[in-house]
């Protein structure tokens, strides 16, 4: 069977399956899933717990002998099998399979992995041991949720924020729920009660990670502010700026493609039908419509290839073949893509040409 985190508490409140898939690259939330469920097996008396690391060299004998092998401490136990990459190779597909085959009374595995390929999904192994058990994928909060998620753990605190701050303490973290329940357990340590804007700008550090995807989706959207703040922060973290392009390139080659199938005999922005029936023809993802949708009715497709021009030139700046300062092409680019009218870079050397003179 398949559970979301929604469901998760209720159903631990039963009697337990005997294996739990928990996927997911958000460590937090999977970290807190992973403790609701040796919560609910301490409960019901699986007082022994036996954690197996799949590195290389991992030998799936260990996990088969356990499977054999009668608990020495309790007659509950609950076996912890951490697989970051989420896969098996041969050798553990056939451990895993025998495991099903022969479950092992009064055990519950619990197999932890990062975030999961849609392909392993369909996989044998996999649908075996959800057909055993459970399966359980946390999804990382997009920003739109990451307030909510915010301002309830605050009121979990005993802090009552006001929106302001809610929203300044979501800026501060976002991409960063570990340095977000950080934050919030100092300010349960600083403040009782009333939580104010002041009480965060005060206490809360800068602590937002991006990447380069998101920063891709923030541009979509048309949001220039956060454009030009997520770009600084990736320069500051030392991000190679080649693939800041590679990104940036790859999606102005399906919109340029795209706008190019929705225009047809016009030169203009494309009506919504047609983007519509573009991006499912396309294979857009379902989450991404909204956005891609956003960029294509903002202009037609000349000038998609002439932003594709643009970021031919900002390779060559990052091979030395052309002047200019890659992280400038960088945020023309993003602007551009955001929606917001700059400078070529022609342009732009014309206007620094006439400041000397």
């Amino acid at each position: 069977m398949q559970l979301n985190q929604a469901q998760l508490d209720s159903h631990l409140q039963g009697e337990l399956l005997p294996v739990y898939f928990l996927s997911g690259d958000e460590t937090l939330l999977v970290q807190e899933v992973a403790d609701a469920i040796r919560g609910a097996a301490r409960d019901k008396g699986f007082m022994e717990r036996q954690v197996m690391h799949v590195e290389r060299g991992f030998d799936w004998n260990t996990l088969l002998d356990a499977a054999n092998s009668m608990s020495l401490f309790a007659e509950q136990r609950l076996i912890e099998l951490r697989m970051p990459t989420g896969k098996p190779g041969d050798v553990g597909r056939k451990a895993l399979q025998s495991w099903i085959d022969r479950i092992p009374e009064d055990t519950v595995l619990l197999i932890i992995t990062g975030k999961l390929e849609a392909t392993m999904k369909k996989t044998k192994w996999f649908k075996a041991l959800e057909n055993a058990g459970a399966s359980i994928t946390v999804w990382p909060l997009d920003a739109d949720r990451l307030p909510g998620w915010i301002g309830q753990r605050l009121r979990q605190a005993g802090l009552q924020p006001d929106a302001a701050a809610v929203e300044l303490l979501a800026q501060r973290v976002e991409g960063n729920l570990l340095a977000a329940a950080q934050e919030i357990e100092k300010l349960q340590l600083l403040h009782s009660g009333a939580l104010s804007v002041e009480d965060v700008e005060d206490a809360v550090t800068d602590t937002a990670r991006f990447d380069v995807y998101r920063l891709v989706d923030t541009a979509l959207a048309g949001d220039a502010a956060q454009v030009r703040r997520m770009l600084s922060r990736l320069q500051e973290e030392g991000l190679e700026p080649v693939l800041v392009l590679w990104v940036i390139t790859r999606e102005l080659r399906g919109l340029a493609n795209m706008a190019m199938s929705c225009a047809g005999a016009k030169s203009g922005p494309p009506d919504a039908a047609k983007v519509d029936q573009v991006m499912t023809q396309m294979r857009v993802w379902q989450k991404r419509k909204p956005l891609i949708k956003k960029a294509l009715m903002r202009t037609g497709p000349r000038k998609w290839q002439a932003l594709l021009c643009n970021a031919a030139h900002a390779d060559q700046v990052i091979k030395g073949q052309a002047t200019g300062n890659v992280w400038d092409e960088l945020l023309q680019l993003c602007l551009s893509l955001a929606g917001h009218v700059v400078a070529s870079q022609l342009q732009r050397s014309m206007m620094a040409a006439q400041q000397q003179i």
